[in-house]
């Protein structure tokens, strides 16, 4: 190796690199040019020197060397990785990766600028492929959001037109319970009121997802309540109509009014309750307390049955997940979401705790509502 560097000197070094060499004058005359960039700019050998770097530069090139990298120069003594064009003894562009040094004579005057060139047609083309694959994937993303939000008004607007024909089937069907119907004709009723309840609840939920992922949140209309006792009555008697066979046992103690959506909190009971009816055990009672004391509601549900799996428990409130697997026939997965909505849009918290013997799901809130609270009266 020693040998064969030996054989080779300065000269041929620099003519004969794979890149192109310039060693330019403070006045920007070329003192040599290597045969790379000789050829490349269609010269003959030495055919560059003496002209002006300026010369075999293109306009754009020219203003940036003489505006920025000139300066640069001077002050920090290097530039790298310049992406420039250089003009061809025909006026050809051609694309090219500049990096260059200063040197300086004993005075600390600007001596000669050594310069290097590399093609860069392939790494332009690369660059403008990014370009163009980060341009197509950004106008991707946002026609897919736009196409989100318009699938999100599309279910809102539906899922709002479907609430009127539901309550007209469940206004319907109250009014034939109140008739005399054979055994056969009061099953047929139970079932009919079962889906109906159940298509009330999807919509519900649904809309109120749409809500949510929209922006405007679960709207609250506040009223404040003695008791809740009544509502509550409502919804398990509605849900005992649908499951007989499961128990539900009630426990309430109202000492304190409160302010909140008695709909939504129906509405929460109502998910809450739903989602215990359908993951736990039908030999055991489902048990609800409710009581209001030291300035805050309390609510929970408590199911016995397989525990809910600790993998599961940390995504359990989002939405389109459920409790157990196998049950994608038992809804939306939109229950318990919104049961937290409906939580945190009153100021309160919904939590859960599954083991071995029971589940429970437990809301708190303040009494004041959102931000605010009752005290003793």
């Amino acid at each position: 190796m020693t040998e064969q560097l030996a054989k080779l000197n300065y000269k041929q070094l620099f003519d004969d690199a794979p890149c192109g060499y310039l060693l330019v004058a403070p006045n920007g005359e070329i003192i040599h040019a290597n045969n790379w960039i000789s050829t490349l700019l269609g010269y003959q050998s030495g055919g560059i020197d003496g002209k002006r770097l300026r010369d075999i530069l293109s306009i754009a090139a020219r203003i940036l060397y003489e505006t920025n990298l000139a300066p640069l120069l001077r002050l920090q003594q290097a530039v790298s990785e310049v992406t420039i064009d250089l003009k061809r003894r025909d006026g050809k562009a051609i694309p090219v990766i500049m990096s260059a040094s200063q040197t300086y004579d004993a005075a600390g005057l600007p001596d000669t600028t050594r310069i290097a060139f590399v093609l860069a047609a392939e790494r332009r083309l690369y660059e403008r492929e990014l370009v163009s694959q980060r341009d197509s994937a950004e106008e991707g993303f946002r026609q897919e959001q736009a196409d989100g939000v318009l699938r999100e008004q599309f279910v809102a607007i539906l899922s709002h037109d479907l609430r009127n024909p539901v309550a007209s089937i469940t206004a319907a069907t109250r009014m034939l319970a109140k008739e005399a119907l054979s055994d056969r004709g009061k099953q047929v009723l139970g079932l009919m009121q079962g889906s109906a309840l159940r298509m009330s609840s999807l919509i519900e939920n649904i809309l109120d997802f749409a809500r949510a992922r929209l922006g405007s949140g679960i709207g609250l209309s506040l009223h404040t309540e003695q008791s809740l006792q009544p509502l509550i009555d409502q919804v398990v008697l509605e849900l005992r109509a649908v499951h007989p066979d499961h128990g539900i046992l009630t426990s309430y103690e109202f000492l304190q009014p409160l302010t909140c959506d008695p709909l939504k909190i129906g509405q929460l009971v109502s998910n809450l309750l739903g989602n215990a009816l359908t993951h736990g055990d039908e030999t055991k009672p489902i048990r609800l307390d409710c009581q209001t004391r030291d300035g805050q509601l309390r609510l929970s549900v408590t199911n016995g049955g397989k525990p809910i799996p600790d993998a599961v428990i940390p995504t359990l409130f989002d939405p389109f997940v459920r409790g157990q697997p196998n049950s994608y026939t038992n809804g939306l997965g939109l229950g318990l979401f919104i049961a937290k909505q409906i939580a945190t849009a009153h100021g309160g918290a919904l939590d859960v705790s599954s083991g071995k013997d029971e589940t429970r799901f437990t809301f708190t809130m303040p009494l004041g509502g959102p931000g605010g609270s009752v005290g003793e009266r």
